[in-house]
């Protein structure tokens, strides 16, 4: 059954709860909104017994459809994403002196990386809303995995990219019959064009946090760690933030799971937020003390997820960060690379430029000592190389 309730404001500025039967974006005080359920009667007395019903699930994100965006008698629009491995990395653990290093494996998702997460949730809500056609701003992944799941829903779909972005990202979504416009500027001019487009004809926007259920499919990645690690949970979750969906939904995930009885109160992971050198908004803002962040100015990286000079959803990142213990590092473009050889030649784990930047953030928290050997830790690869061999060259 579904414990889905209602919609409530991230900041919370006291506007009332959100009815999620109707299409809903943004709050009216202009913050992300977030998807609650009713935890307190998921937990007593069902939540231990859909807990051991798990293993005989199917593998995929919708085994945890109890904290998932569905109402009774709702099937979701599925391409099997999720349940990704959590490969143990003894080769590189033995390189930096740890005992219990894993990469989590998105590349193995549909369209290849971990938006297909955010946007299986995405597409699901917004087809039971009767969306017709949906929008997409997108440095490249986003907007394949929209493409694809918008097919497999029967709706139509419209990318808009930045016109330096990626061959292989347009031919994709035109593999999906999204039809894609290029722009000048960075994925934020992208969204800008993309809502004076498609909000006077009434498409539905699946940009990164102006809508609520891309989290929620991001967050499935914290409850697949706990699941695959027998409900034990690592010291550290380093990932490479762009948006900033995937931070925000684990820590989210993590909240969830305690107050249904699956992880102990009190202790999270310590959350490591990884950007590139020259796009690194959450990284300064950290520095600095700061609740949100300020535009990245000339923000450039070959990293397409990372080169997000602003995200809405900033301050609950930087929340995240703080609450955990954990912190934000910028990394080079060519230490990104050199991790991707790394991983692949180590791991024969295929990782996109993303993947190499958390390798390269923990490097760095071996070397300044942050990072134990006895501590077990959690990178992210969230996408695969073959769209990025460019940069291999």
């Amino acid at each position: 059954m579904s414990y889905f309730t209602h919609l409530e404001c991230s900041v919370p500025c006291g506007a009332a709860p959100y009815d999620p039967r109707k299409e809903q974006h943004l709050c009216t005080c202009g913050a992300p909104l977030l998807a609650r359920y009713d935890l307190a009667a998921a937990r007593a007395p069902l939540s231990k017994v859909w807990q051991d019903s798990l293993a005989a699930r199917e593998p995929n994100m919708w085994r945890y459809r109890e904290v998932l965006p569905l109402f009774d008698g709702e099937a979701p629009i599925t391409l099997g994403e999720g349940w990704t491995p959590l490969i143990r990395a003894e080769r590189l653990a033995r390189d930096l002196g740890l005992t219990r290093l894993f990469v989590k494996d998105e590349s193995l998702n549909p369209t290849n990386s971990f938006k297909a997460r955010g946007l299986s949730a995405a597409v699901t809500r917004a087809m039971y809303l009767g969306a017709r056609t949906l929008s997409v701003p997108s440095a490249g992944n986003a907007a394949n995995a929209t493409a694809a799941y918008a097919a497999a829903a029967g709706i139509n779909a419209r990318a808009f990219m930045p016109k330096d972005v990626k061959v292989p990202f347009i031919r994709e979504c035109e593999l999906y019959g999204a039809e894609v416009t290029l722009v000048d500027g960075l994925i934020t001019d992208a969204g800008r064009i993309a809502a004076e487009i498609g909000k006077p004809l009434g498409w539905y926007d699946v940009s990164t946090l102006k809508e609520p259920y891309r989290i929620e499919g991001k967050k499935t990645m914290a409850f697949e760690i706990g699941e695959q690690l027998a409900w034990q949970f690592p010291d550290w979750i380093i990932y490479p933030t762009g948006g900033g969906t995937g931070m925000v939904g684990m820590w989210k995930a993590f909240e969830e799971m305690e107050a249904l009885g699956w992880k102990a109160p009190g202790r999270r992971p310590k959350m490591v937020s990884v950007q590139a050198e020259h796009c690194a908004p959450i990284v300064r803002a950290f520095e600095q003390g700061a609740d949100t962040s300020e535009m990245f100015p000339n923000a450039r990286t070959i990293a397409d997820g990372l080169r997000v000079p602003k995200a809405i959803g900033d301050f609950l990142v930087l929340r995240a960060i703080r609450e955990s213990g954990g912190t934000a590092l910028a990394v080079t473009d060519a230490d990104m690379v050199r991790a991707m050889r790394d991983l692949g030649r180590k791991e024969g784990i295929s990782a996109a430029p993303e993947g190499g930047a958390a390798l390269v953030a923990l490097e760095m928290l071996v070397k300044r000592g942050d990072v134990k050997p006895t501590d077990s830790v959690v990178i992210f690869n969230t996408g695969g190389a073959l769209k990025y061999l460019d940069v291999l060259a």
